[in-house]
């Protein structure tokens, strides 16, 4: 087994990382530098032709793709502590808060990246800036409603910390480092990014 990683500020490999720093548990892995665009390079184009990480190769030669359905290999391997929540009442709110995130959050926040932001610029796509400048607000959007959400709760699920929060905490770090910050006005998102990055997961 081995996990095809790429260090940060890429959000979606450092999901995978957290996931498992929270498992206490501990894989082989091979970093794909996307800086140096290796991600789009022959050999890891045969690893995963969509050119993305991470990617998980299995013993058996398969090869999974996609942060969430990695994490999800691993909480069947290693159901303690449950990260996908327990119970039906509890995986629905934790696939619900998880899908939240990256419909409301990081969907904006991603065509912010594409479109506009000047370290994409020299991709080979078609760009629309003012497009992807539009997207700030959406993004500051739905930081209000998870600030709204979070009034009353530690965790986005209300039980426990959970592959959501995690999903949310890479989200927000990513926002921030391409320079769409948290309003300070968000106490409560705030508040919340302050005790997820407080577990030593958080630095994975």
């Amino acid at each position: 087994m081995i996990f095809y990683d790429s260090a940060n500020p890429a959000p979606n490999p450092r999901r995978v990382r957290i996931f498992l720093a929270e498992k206490g548990v501990s894989v082989p892995s091979q970093d794909v530098s996307i800086p140096r665009r290796e991600q789009k390079g022959e050999a890891y184009l045969k690893v995963n032709p969509l050119g993305q990480t991470p990617a998980l190769e299995l013993d058996n030669g398969t090869v999974l793709t996609e942060s969430i359905a990695i994490c999800r290999y691993f909480e069947a391997l290693h159901p303690e502590p449950p990260l996908f929540g327990a119970g039906a009442e509890g995986v629905a709110a934790v696939d619900m808060w998880t899908r939240r995130v990256e419909l409301r959050l990081m969907v904006p926040l991603s065509m912010f990246w594409v479109h506009a932001h000047p370290l994409t610029a020299r991709l080979p796509i078609k760009r629309f800036p003012e497009f992807g400048e539009a997207q700030v607000e959406r993004v500051h959007g739905a930081m209000k409603e998870f600030d709204g959400f979070l009034a009353d709760r530690e965790w986005l699920d209300g039980r426990a910390f959970s592959v959501a929060d995690i999903a949310l905490l890479t989200t927000v770090d990513f926002a921030g480092f391409i320079g769409v910050k948290m309003p300070e006005e968000r106490e409560h998102l705030l508040a919340w990014h302050a005790r997820a990055t407080a577990r030593p997961s958080a630095a994975a």
